[in-house]
């Protein structure tokens, strides 16, 4: 297709605790900067308020999903996500996203790239920036997506249809190892920090270590400039330890501060994404943190709760309530898989005009 675009074809989706645009790959530009630009004007970037465009003015509303049908052997479809930055003219890869992926299922079989059975569906789904692949079931009764149901997940009103994803082979999706520095522990700046990823690239600390109690609100820990000068340098610091080389313009690793659950789960945590302070959790960050939390000697170790068993069920709190993550043990004591549940909505279909 040409390179010059006016207008798509999307459908806007809540994924989990995200909200975006989910498009089918052959309706964008193929030429990356082609793509980058139209997502920009899409989104209303950059604006802190996004007026001229759809994003919602917070990096949750501000993201895309592009799907594709996949030849690759037992695969469905392959999901490319994008970050599109609310006040910078930055469209980023350089992350997945579980939260987008609860909806890439759905629109998959919406769109036709999926044939449906009747009562529930599975869809594997290869993710693009990664390079892993998770299942997502979906519910269809009589062969048909439908978004009603009864589960419900903290950080979205009301309950819809549940859809549970499983994801395995998970460890070192972009830092090449679950431990890139081979260290549980490393000081930074002075702060013990655990540099770790299971899905998602984190750097994990206590909160205490930072001077917080770790149950501050979202609007307080963004008001807390002094604070928030404190983790970017830590983020800047740990980039090239990370494999990530220099992460100035990315948005990752994902800064988590952990500490004691307050309300019965495992562990508590507030995140920042990378600048801004999350109202919830990432899924993949979640299946990355619960991960850390079972490494002894580890900041997230060292406050959590963890039950007994191979399979562990690990509540973990955010400022909005809590996310539940199963992790299946190894013989080793390594996570051989994880799963969680999350929703999905469809909001609009249609076009998109730039």
């Amino acid at each position: 297709m040409s390179d010059v675009l006016s207008s798509a074809p999307v459908m806007w989706m809540r994924g989990g605790t995200s909200k975006g645009a989910y498009f089918l790959k052959e309706d964008l530009p193929a030429d990356p900067a082609a793509r980058d630009a139209f997502l920009l004007r899409v989104m209303g970037s950059p604006d802190p308020r996004q007026i001229d465009g759809m994003g919602g003015a917070d990096p949750l509303t501000s993201k895309v999903a592009v799907i594709s049908h996949s030849d690759r052997a037992g695969v469905d479809v392959e999901y490319h996500f994008f970050q599109v930055f609310v006040d910078q003219a930055l469209v980023s890869d350089a992350q997945n996203c579980g939260n987008i992926l609860a909806g890439v299922a759905p629109f998959a079989i919406e769109r036709g790239l999926v044939e449906p059975a009747d009562g529930e569906t599975k869809v594997m789904i290869y993710m693009v920036n990664t390079g892993q692949v998770s299942v997502a079931t979906v519910q269809t009764p009589g062969g048909r997506v439908t978004y009603e149901g009864d589960a419900a997940i903290d950080g979205v009103p009301g309950a819809h249809a549940p859809v549970p994803i499983a994801f395995r082979d998970t460890a070192g999706s972009m830092c090449g190892s679950l431990l890139p520095t081979g260290n549980a522990v490393d000081e930074v700046n002075g702060i013990k920090v655990t540099l770790i990823d299971n899905g998602m690239p984190c750097a994990v600390m206590k909160a205490s270590d930072l001077g917080i109690t770790g149950y501050e609100s979202r609007e307080e820990l963004d008001a807390d400039t002094v604070l928030k000068e404190k983790i970017e340098a830590i983020r800047l610091a740990v980039g090239e330890r990370m494999n990530l080389g220099d992460v100035t313009e990315k948005s990752v690793p994902k800064m988590f501060l952990v500490s004691p659950p307050a309300n019965g789960g495992a562990i508590n945590t507030r995140s920042f994404i990378p600048h801004r302070a999350h109202a919830t959790v990432g899924v993949l960050a979640v299946v990355t943190v619960a991960t850390a939390a079972l490494i002894e000697g580890t900041p997230a170790a060292e406050v959590a709760t963890i039950p007994a068993g191979e399979r562990k069920t690990l509540s973990v709190e955010h400022p909005t309530g809590e996310m539940r993550c199963v992790l299946e043990i190894d013989d080793s004591g390594a996570v051989a898989s994880a799963a969680l549940l999350r929703t999905a909505r469809k909001i609009m279909d249609g076009t998109v005009y730039v």
